[in-house]
């Protein structure tokens, strides 16, 4: 089993001072630094684009997570490449060509990543385990912070496993939605090692981060 990482959901930070934001969860321990987009098409809310991501990319030098919850995705993915993306993460329901879109990101230089939702069967992953660096498995639906955890991603979490197990290959289960200390231990059992945490993690300043992420790795 791959170490636990812990990637903080900058859409529970205060927008207000998101560089400084950044700059906290890093030295508090971040591993990744998760960069929710969300479009108010593909999921019911809008957070930010590219441009602003840019601003903040300086912010820090931890792996930046960025997570397109965006449809259709193609046309913004240099768009994300260039302002600094590390990993590149689509949906596998947000277009009808999933390969092409993970070519491109390949393409681009930046490490591949494919979310499934919970009511999306894992068969999708079949064709593309030889391109992806990250599978994503949402424990909530897409769109919102501060969402209770689904216990029924927990089999969907442990089938994935399975399937990276059987691909011989390095690739990192990501895990968003509703992560608490409670709950990580849960999915850290069920095969993750990539945790995203947004409230749990900036929830009483940024005096608590280190306390937060640590008390999530605990886990």
């Amino acid at each position: 089993m791959p170490d636990i990482k812990i990637s903080p959901s900058i859409l529970s930070a205060d927008f207000g001072h998101l560089a400084d934001e950044i700059t906290a969860i890093d030295k508090a321990g971040a591993d990744y630094i998760h960069i929710d987009v969300m479009d108010g098409h593909f999921v019911p809310n809008i957070s930010f684009g590219a441009p602003v991501y840019k601003c903040v990319r300086q912010a820090s030098d931890k792996i930046f997570d960025v997570h397109l919850m965006i449809s259709p995705t193609d046309a913004y993915l240099k768009d994300f490449a260039d302002a600094g993306a590390d990993i590149i993460t689509v949906h596998a329901e947000a277009g009808p060509h999933l390969h092409r879109s993970l070519q491109t990101i390949k393409a681009l230089g930046k490490k591949a990543g494919v979310a499934i939702n919970l009511t999306t069967p894992n068969d999708v992953l079949n064709c593309v385990m030889d391109m992806v660096d990250l599978v994503l498995v949402m424990t909530i639906n897409p769109g919102f912070g501060g969402q209770k955890f689904e216990p029924a991603s927990l089999e969907k979490i442990a089938d994935v496993r399975r399937r990276i197990e059987a691909s011989g290959r390095d690739i990192d289960l990501e895990v968003d939605g509703g992560i608490t200390p409670v709950t990580a231990k849960q999915v850290i059992e069920a095969g993750a090692n990539v945790l995203v945490a947004g409230t749990a993690v900036f929830k009483d300043g940024p005096e608590k981060y280190a306390e937060n992420i640590q008390a999530i790795r605990g886990a």
